[in-house]
């Protein structure tokens, strides 16, 4: 008895306190746990499959598999992969397996960080997930696609869950309120900029409120206060894993769809985040290219020379040459008639072979190359009128099944002019033949 009365005396954090005692008291993951989701049909059958549990730090993972598991009947485990092996984790199967066989109550293993788990300590579950030995209830922040095995995925669903919402965040501080039972000493504006703060995570939030609680406050706090109270949160992004390709495709489908604040926004969040500066100049100058291409060459010529300025000056006066090559490739017509030209140049070039070039376009370097009819007929562009021959320079074959043209330019920006070229010179062509 000893212990459990020192256990008792032990303050816990608040987020542990206040974790939910029942599914019910869950925040933010009705898609999930609601009479027609998917965990909440398994809580009324009282029989678990195996799943994982995908989302954000603080939305609830642990939580919802301890409470799926106590209202569903099944015993529960508890592993984090951070700090625990293959051979804990034979440990836990042979203890199911005893549980299984001595009383027939089934035993549902949750492993937090799942992700952590090498490949072959994923591998070691799988016959106990097959055999029903026990229910695996995984967690992870990382995208299952990534870093599961794709023979655990298959004997697991995945379930994704939200990040928290402003609405979600403040039914979370309306719980801290009621459990000390009396209001965070923040006025409104300093509120809003505590849940901003939080960033969707209800574990970092509680933790702030009970900072908040513990300290003597005469006056509610400010957002100027709070900020010197609190620090900063770093951001979610992790420069290495899932966040930080997502970021660089909002970024670059932002510059596509000439959305120039959002590509300013996703930038900033990615610098916030630490990204190295370089990889969002890569992003840009493959915009600069694939999406805008010749309907403004400028672009790319932009693009390089502010990544050089970049590179002399460095942050943070650097950031106004990203955000300037950032602005000009977002508003910039766009065109992707390269990017097109060269996949059906590609295309068409693995389907003809190594077909030999006309000898007309070869030089004739040696006597022997001349006999054989090397640059025999060429005709020198700058001998005609608009440095324009009209000779054709694809292989025989290619030429006489009169292919479509590669390079498409369209009506936009300076592609306008080049189409116009196009046409002339085709006329011209036409006309010598």
């Amino acid at each position: 008895m000893t212990g459990s009365l020192f256990a008792r005396a032990v303050a816990r954090p608040l987020a542990e306190e206040l974790r939910p005692a029942a599914i019910s008291e869950v925040i933010g993951q009705d898609h999930l746990l609601g009479p027609d989701g998917p965990l909440g049909r398994m809580l009324r059958g009282k029989r678990l499959s195996s799943f994982v549990l995908w989302g954000p730090p603080g939305v609830g993972k642990t939580t919802i598999a301890r409470l799926i598991a106590a209202e569903a009947g099944y015993e529960f485990s508890q592993l984090s992969a951070v700090s625990t092996g293959i051979v804990d984790l034979r440990k836990a199967i042979a203890a199911a397996a005893v549980l299984r066989e001595d009383t027939g109550k089934s035993t549902a293993v949750f492993i937090d960080e799942l992700h952590r788990f090498s490949r072959p300590v994923q591998d070691a579950m799988l016959p106990a997930i097959e055999d029903g030995t026990f229910v695996l209830i995984g967690a992870t922040t990382e995208n299952p696609s990534f870093s599961l095995v794709s023979a655990l995925l298959s004997r697991a669903k995945v379930f994704t869950l939200n990040r928290l919402d402003v609405e979600h965040l403040d039914q979370v501080i309306a719980r801290a309120e009621r459990h000390f039972d009396r209001p965070l000493p923040l006025d409104p504006g300093a509120r809003d900029a505590l849940i901003a703060m939080a960033d969707g995570d209800a574990r970092y939030l509680l933790g702030l409120c009970e900072d908040l609680f513990s300290m003597a406050a005469d006056a509610p706090l400010t957002t100027a206060e709070l900020a010197a109270f609190a620090q900063s949160r770093a951001p979610l992004y992790d420069k290495g894993k899932e966040e930080h390709f997502n970021l660089l495709s909002c970024f670059h489908k932002s510059l596509r769809g000439s959305g120039v604040d959002a590509a300013l926004y996703w930038a900033a969040r990615m610098l916030a985040g630490g990204e190295d500066p370089a990889v969002i100049f890569r992003r840009l100058a493959c915009a600069a290219s694939e999406d805008v291409g010749m309907a403004d060459p400028n672009a790319m010529i932009q693009v390089m020379t502010a990544w050089q300025a970049f590179e002399r000056v460095g942050l943070p006066e650097g950031r106004l040459f990203l955000a300037q090559a950032i602005n000009y490739v977002a508003t910039a017509p766009k065109s992707n008639a390269s990017y097109l030209a060269f996949d059906r140049a590609t295309a068409l070039a693995k389907k003809t072979g190594s077909l030999p070039p006309p000898k007309h376009i070869l030089n004739a370097p040696t006597a022997l190359m001349k006999e054989l009819g090397y640059h025999k007929g060429y005709a020198y562009d700058h001998d005609h009128p608009d440095a324009f021959s009209g000779q054709e320079f694809f292989p025989d074959e290619i030429a006489a099944s009169n292919p479509e043209p590669l390079y498409a330019p369209n009506e936009r920006g300076f592609e306008r002019d080049i189409r116009k070229r196009l046409a002339y010179w085709s006329a011209k062509r036409d006309a010598g033949r």
